[in-house]
C-alpha cells in the first residue's frame, strides 16, 4: 500500500498526489511514468512522474479526471492510501543539443517539468514554452521559473495568462532566431504534432513523449503500441520519447479517442451510483 502524503487541486479536474514510495523515489528519472491500481478490482492507469525526493522518500504525479479510474482517484485525500504502484518503467528522457526547447502543454507540462529541470541540471540552455486553454489549467508556472532558463514563453488560448495562440507562436521565433538546436515536445497530440511540423521546417530535431492507451506497461499486452517511421512499437517499453518526425500522428489520436463513450459513460454511472448511496 502507497500512502498519500500531499493531495494539491489545481482545477476542477486536475490534481497532484504526493505518495510515499521510498524505492521508486531512488530510481526515477525524468521522462519515465509508473503504473497506478487503486484497489485489487480497479484497472491500471498510467502517470508520468512530476517530481521526486530520494532523500525524503516521495513521489508524485499529475492526472485529470477523464473516467471512474480518475474520479475514483480524485476522491482519495491526504492519508488515504492507494493499492498498487508500479515503476519507474519507460526509458528516461534523452536530449542531444545544448540548446533546447521544451514545450508542454495542459497537463503535459507535468511531464515537461523534470525534463527541463534534468536538462538544466545537465548545463544546458533551456527555453520553456508553456501551453493550457487559460491561466486556470496552466500548472507548475512557480516552479518553471525557478529553474535557471534561457526563456521561459506563456501561451493560453484566451489570452488570459501570457500571450494569446497556442505554444507554436513562441517556439517558430526560437527557430527563426537560431536560438535552439533540438525540441522536446510533450501534450495534446495536436500540439505535438504542430510542435513538430514547425521544427521540421527549421530542420531541428524533436523528441515527443507519447501517451497512448496503456493496459500493462510493461511491454506484454501491445495496447500501448504506436507507428513510428512505419514500424510498430510499444511506447511503454520502447518510448514514450520518440523521434517526433517519424511519428504517425493520425493513427495515434485516432486510437487515443477509442475509448472517449467508454470513459464517458463510467463517470456518468459512478456519480449515479454515488448519488444512490447518498
Amino acid at each position: 500500500m502507497f500512502k498519500i502524503l500531499k493531495k494539491t487541486q489545481f482545477s476542477e479536474k486536475v490534481f497532484e498526489f504526493r505518495v510515499h514510495a521510498p524505492r521508486m523515489a531512488k530510481h526515477a528519472h525524468a521522462g519515465q511514468f509508473l503504473m497506478v491500481r487503486i484497489n485489487e478490482t480497479g484497472e491500471r492507469v498510467p502517470f508520468t512522474f512530476a517530481n521526486w525526493n530520494p532523500e525524503e522518500g516521495w513521489i508524485e504525479f499529475i492526472f485529470m479526471v477523464v473516467g471512474k479510474t480518475t474520479q475514483c482517484l480524485s476522491e482519495l485525500n491526504e492519508g488515504d492510501e492507494i493499492q498498487d504502484i508500479t515503476g519507474p518503467l519507460g526509458c528516461p528522457t534523452e536530449i542531444e543539443g545544448d540548446r533546447v526547447a521544451v514545450v508542454g502543454g495542459g497537463v503535459g507540462l507535468a511531464i515537461a517539468y523534470p525534463v527541463a529541470r534534468t536538462l538544466c541540471e545537465q548545463g544546458k540552455k533551456v527555453s520553456v514554452i508553456m501551453g493550457a486553454r487559460n491561466k486556470d489549467l496552466l500548472i507548475l508556472f512557480e516552479q518553471f521559473a525557478s529553474l535557471p532558463l534561457e526563456n521561459l514563453f506563456i501561451t493560453t488560448d484566451d489570452g488570459s495568462m501570457g500571450e494569446k495562440g497556442v505554444v507554436t507562436l513562441p517556439l517558430r521565433r526560437l527557430c527563426e532566431t537560431d536560438s535552439i538546436d533540438s525540441c522536446f515536445c510533450v501534450g495534446p497530440v495536436p500540439m505535438m504534432k504542430f510542435s513538430t511540423l514547425t521544427c521540421r521546417e527549421f530542420k531541428i530535431p524533436i523528441v515527443a513523449s507519447l501517451n497512448p492507451i496503456m493496459v500493462d506497461g510493461t511491454g506484454m499486452c501491445g495496447c500501448c503500441r504506436v507507428e513510428v517511421g512505419g514500424e510498430t512499437k510499444f511506447a511503454c517499453v520502447d518510448g514514450p520519447d520518440f523521434d517526433a518526425s517519424l511519428v504517425d500522428w493520425d493513427d495515434l489520436a485516432h486510437r487515443q479517442a477509442s475509448y472517449k463513450a467508454e470513459e464517458a459513460a463510467s463517470i456518468k454511472h459512478h456519480e449515479e451510483d454515488c448519488a444512490c448511496q447518498k
